[in-house]
């Protein structure tokens, strides 16, 4: 059964770090792109960082120092590791799989950070 299922979101005081985790079940990760998106209330969703299947990595501008996105392909695991967390922060955060040649995607449920000031 094809799954992404992401854990490790929560409530982090301001500066605090979390790591999130998104392991996958079901295709074949190492075929597949991983990305971080987060959305907030009454936002559009957003790309927060992004990893191909080679370790290439890119990020939105506003995590980036902060945020840190790996993946282990012996465990078709994707993290996002982030430090420094902002208010702004706050959101769902969800991981998708994208296929390299097919373009086929697949999304998790999504895990919540929220981050109080």
């Amino acid at each position: 059964q094809l799954q992404l299922v992401e854990s490790g979101g929560g409530l982090v005081q301001s500066g605090g770090s979390l790591r999130l985790s998104c392991a996958s079940s079901g295709f074949t990760f190492s075929n597949y792109a991983m990305t971080w998106y987060r959305q907030a209330p009454g936002k559009e969703r957003e790309l927060v960082a992004a990893i191909t299947q080679t370790g290439g990595t890119n990020y939105k501008d506003s995590v980036k120092g902060r945020f840190t996105i790996s993946r282990d392909n012996a465990k078709n695991t994707v993290y996002l590791q982030m430090n420094n967390l902002k208010p702004e922060d706050t959101a769902r955060y969800y991981c998708k799989a994208r296929h390299s040649l097919t373009a086929i995607q697949y999304w998790g449920q999504g895990t919540q950070v929220t981050v109080s000031s």
